[in-house]
C-alpha cells in the first residue's frame, strides 16, 4: 500500500479537476439553479402518486413532447424497457437500428425482461430504411417471427449524434402505421435534435406511441428520464416501472433538478454542437479515412444534422486514450476500435482548444 501526505493527494485532485472530460454527457454537473432547487423541492411519496414535483415534472414533460401523460424513471435503459414490456408482445420481434442503445447498450435486457427478439436493422449514416421494415412485416407470411414494435432513435449516437429529419421519422411512422405497429422513440438526446433541425421535440415526437428523453445528460440534471404517451400506456407502464424496481419515494428532490433542466438548458445545446464541430474537423484531417461509412461503428461523418457526438476508428484506441489522457484530455471508446468524444455543458473552448492540440499531436493511426 502507497502512502501519499496530504499536499500529494490534493496535488492529484487538482489534476483530475483540470482534466477535459469528452467521455460523455452524463458527466455533466448540476448547475447552481439545480442544486437550489433540489435543496428547496417539494416532496411526497411518489409511490402513492403524491410527490408534488415530480408530477409537475411529468405534466410539463408531457404538455412540452405532446403526449397525454409522462412517467419519471430512474434512467434512460428503464424508460426504454417499460416501453418495449408495454409496447411488444412476448415472441414478437422489436425492430431497432443494428448500433442503437437498446440493442448495443442495454446488456441484453430486452429479451431478458419482455421476451422479444431484436432484428437489427443497417443504420448506416444514422438512417434507418423504411424498405427494411416492409421487408420485415412482409416476412410474416413466410412463417417468419411477426413484428410488434419499431423503436427509433433520435439523435442516433453511433453516428455522430444524428439528427433525424422530420421528414425522415414520419417515412418510418407511416410504414410502422401501415403495418398496426406501436413505435418507441428513444428520444435520449432529442433535445439536441430539436435544436439541430429547429423542429421542435413535439414535432418529432407526434407519430410516435411513446417518446423517452433524458435530463441527465446535455442537460445537466443529476438523475432521471422521463417516458410519455398515451393516459393508458403511461398507466401501464406505471406498473412495469415497480416490476423493474423502478419506484420512488420521494423522488422531488431530483425531479426539481429536471424542471429547472427542461426549462434552462435547452437552447445552450447549441454551443455543444458548435464545439463538436470543431473535434470533427480535426478528427476528418487527422483520420482521414472515417470520411467512410465503417460497418462496425464509426461513420457518423455522414450524418445529416450532427450533434454534439465525434466517432472515429482508430488502430490503436488504447494508445489513443492514453495519449489523450496524458494530455489532460478523457476519451472512450463504443465499439472495438471506434473511439468517441461527446461535448457538453462542462466542457467550454479552452477545454475544446486542449483537445485539439491533444489529437493533433498524436503520431499513431
Amino acid at each position: 500500500m502507497t502512502v501519499h501526505d496530504s499536499a500529494d493527494v490534493a496535488s492529484a485532485e487538482i489534476s483530475d479537476s483540470c482534466l477535459v472530460d469528452l467521455r460523455s454527457d452524463t458527466q455533466t454537473q448540476p448547475t447552481p439553479e439545480m442544486r437550489r432547487a433540489m435543496a428547496e423541492a417539494v416532496v411526497g411519496d411518489d409511490g402513492y402518486g403524491e410527490d408534488p414535483t415530480v408530477t409537475a415534472l411529468q405534466e410539463e414533460f408531457a404538455a412540452r413532447l405532446g403526449k397525454e401523460r409522462a412517467l419519471y424513471v430512474p434512467s434512460g435503459t428503464m424508460a426504454n424497457q417499460v416501453a418495449i414490456a408495454v409496447l411488444s408482445r412476448p415472441g414478437s420481434i422489436v425492430l431497432a437500428g443494428r448500433r442503437s442503445h437498446l440493442v448495443a447498450h442495454e446488456n441484453g435486457a430486452s429479451p431478458a425482461n419482455s421476451g422479444v427478439q431484436l432484428h437489427q436493422l443497417d443504420d448506416e449514416g444514422g438512417h434507418l430504411q423504411p424498405a427494411a421494415v416492409e421487408w420485415v412485416a412482409a416476412a410474416a407470411a413466410h412463417h417468419q417471427p411477426t413484428p410488434s414494435l419499431l423503436c427509433i432513435e433520435n439523435t442516433y449516437m453511433p453516428a455522430d449524434g444524428a439528427a433525424l429529419s422530420l421528414e425522415e421519422t414520419e417515412e418510418l411512422v407511416a410504414v410502422a402505421a401501415k403495418h398496426d405497429l406501436a413505435v418507441h422513440l428513444d428520444g435520449a438526446r432529442l433535445w439536441n435534435a430539436e435544436v439541430a433541425t429547429g423542429v421542435s421535440a413535439a414535432q418529432l415526437a407526434a407519430g410516435a406511441t411513446t417518446v423517452m428523453c433524458c435530463l441527465s445528460k446535455g442537460l445537466c440534471a443529476p438523475v432521471g428520464s422521463v417516458l410519455a404517451g398515451p393516459a393508458d400506456v403511461i398507466a401501464e407502464a406505471r406498473v412495469h416501472r415497480q416490476r423493474f424496481g423502478g419506484g420512488m419515494r420521494q423522488a422531488g428532490i431530483i425531479a426539481a433538478a429536471g424542471l429547472v433542466a427542461m426549462r434552462t438548458m435547452v437552447q445552450r445545446l447549441a454551443d455543444d454542437h458548435r464545439r463538436a464541430a470543431i473535434l470533427r474537423e480535426v478528427v476528418a484531417e487527422r483520420w482521414p479515412a472515417n470520411d467512410a461509412e465503417q460497418g462496425d461503428g464509426a461513420g457518423g461523418n455522414r450524418a445529416t444534422f450532427p450533434t454534439n457526438i465525434v466517432t472515429f476508428r482508430s488502430d490503436a484506441p488504447d494508445e489513443l486514450i492514453a495519449h489523450l489522457r496524458g494530455a489532460g484530455v478523457l476519451s472512450g471508446t463504443v465499439a472495438p476500435g471506434v473511439m468517441r468524444l461527446v461535448t457538453h455543458h462542462d466542457v467550454d473552448d479552452a477545454g475544446i482548444e486542449r483537445a485539439v492540440a491533444a489529437l493533433r499531436s498524436y503520431t499513431g493511426r
